[in-house]
């Protein structure tokens, strides 16, 4: 019977090979999977719905301030009858049948109204608001796409680390076995390298979940799926990204961030809001026009047909409206406060968060040159625990933690160098700045080979 180890090991692999064939399925790029993103993405075909619909608020604005046009069409069928006295006392009755017919268009243009100026200049507004979240949308995806991109990338570089490690367990165990048959090794060293294994064969089983999830949500973005994605070169140097003092791009930040061009807009909606509500006491002018055609319009003209036609111009000049505008004033007064006080936190939310990004950008760089010399130094440690254990200085035991110390360091330094180029697209993005272009940047630290 196979020993149970034995049975993990084949399971282990049987994964193995199930991804190795799925990983040359297809490929894709990081620009790929944005280009497929920009047509997939559900919550990027949401925004561009949502902008689009943004662009109708100019247009309803301004519609307050064109002519408006109505036309309206009456027909009734009319019974009844007349009772007319006679000169000797009695009535005479007569019946009436007849049909009414009326045809009206009329035309009203505003010459002042404070409030329809203020809801079209809100109507701008509101336009350039939807433009300016959707452009911060369209940053995002930009975040998104790479973030779920590098998710899974590291999945796949952790698979790929467990899988050596496992494979550097189950060939330590077969060095311990030929060990102690010959006398030289110990049972404990055997059962050192076997728990060792069995962790290494559990972990590499949840990587290998792990990586699917990741593939899956990158794959839910980009409306295909995922099966083998471009690697991060060895050897780049991601050096010399970063440009700019923190105090120039505080600048930037203050001029460009979506978030806060959006929150002052909301300050000038809310002002708007504000002059709305004054219109309540204003007066407003308009100008209207009118052609009327009837014919049988009522008893009395019942055999004949009018028209006519007018032009006035109608002034209108609140007086009282029990206590609403003055309620709806102090009201509209309040929100702006509030839209000022929510810009005041969005700036120092963008600061905190600029701030943040810089910092890890710059010290990232000092990260991944500290990874990289303890990958060397853990490399070089395995090698020579290697040697030492042949010489009697060194056990099995400092072999196996040598070689889990060397799949950290390598971990940990993959990691780190995501994160750089993670924390380099925040920072542009928390700027205002962050584009396709950036994102082609990154997109030259991942090679296919």
């Amino acid at each position: 019977m196979m020993p149970f180890s034995l049975k993990k090991s084949v399971l282990v692999s049987a994964c193995a090979v199930l991804v190795g064939v799925t990983s040359s399925a297809s490929a894709i790029s990081l620009m790929q999977a944005y280009q497929a993103a920009l047509k997939n993405d559900p919550l990027h075909r949401g925004a561009k719905a949502e902008q689009q619909a943004g662009t109708q608020y100019e247009v309803m604005g301004r519609s307050g301030l064109l002519p408006q046009v109505q036309y309206s069409y009456s027909t009734s069928k009319n019974k009844g009858e007349t009772i007319t006295p006679t000169v000797l006392g009695a009535f005479r009755i007569q019946d009436l049948d007849y049909t009414s017919l009326t045809r009206n268009v009329s035309i009203r243009q505003t010459l002042y109204s404070m409030d329809a100026y203020a809801r079209f200049e809100q109507g701008v507004m509101q336009t350039q608001l939807s433009d300016v979240q959707f452009d911060a949308r369209s940053k995002d995806l930009i975040l998104r796409v790479t973030n779920a991109y590098m998710d899974a990338k590291f999945a796949e570089d952790q698979f790929a680390l467990y899988s050596a490690q496992r494979d550097a367990y189950a060939e330590q165990r077969r060095a311990n076995e030929r060990m102690f048959q010959k006398g030289e090794g110990t049972k404990t060293d055997m059962l050192e390298t076997e728990a060792k294994l069995d962790v290494a064969e559990a972990v590499l089983l949840e990587s290998v979940d792990n990586m699917q999830t990741a593939r899956n949500t990158l794959a839910g973005m980009l409306g295909q799926d995922v099966k083998q994605l471009d690697r991060l070169r060895d050897g780049v140097s991601v050096s010399g990204l970063l440009q700019g003092s923190l105090e120039d791009w505080i600048g930037t930040a203050e001029k460009n961030s979506q978030e806060i061009v959006a929150a002052q807009l909301n300050v000038d909606l809310a002002e708007k809001e504000i002059d709305k509500a004054k219109a309540g006491h204003m007066p407003r002018l308009d100008l209207s026009a009118t052609y009327n055609r009837g014919k049988s319009e009522s008893i009395v003209t019942q055999t004949q047909d009018n028209s006519t036609r007018s032009i006035g111009v109608q002034l209108v000049i609140p007086i009282y409206s029990g206590g609403y505008t003055n309620a709806a004033y102090k009201q509209a007064v309040a929100h702006k406060d509030k839209a000022i006080s929510d810009l005041d936190a969005t700036k120092n939310k963008t600061l905190v968060e600029l701030k943040k990004q810089f910092g890890l950008v710059r010290s990232s760089q000092s990260k991944i040159e500290a990874f990289e010399k303890s990958v060397a130094s853990a490399t070089l440690l395995v090698e020579a625990t290697k040697q030492s254990i042949k010489g009697g200085i060194r056990i099995n035991l400092d072999l196996l933690n040598a070689e889990q110390a060397l799949v950290n360091a390598k971990k940990d330094l993959a990691q780190a160098r995501y994160s750089y180029l993670m924390s380099f697209l925040k920072l542009k993005a928390v700027a205002g700045v962050v584009s396709a272009t950036d994102l082609q940047t990154v997109a030259g630290f991942f090679s296919a080979e």
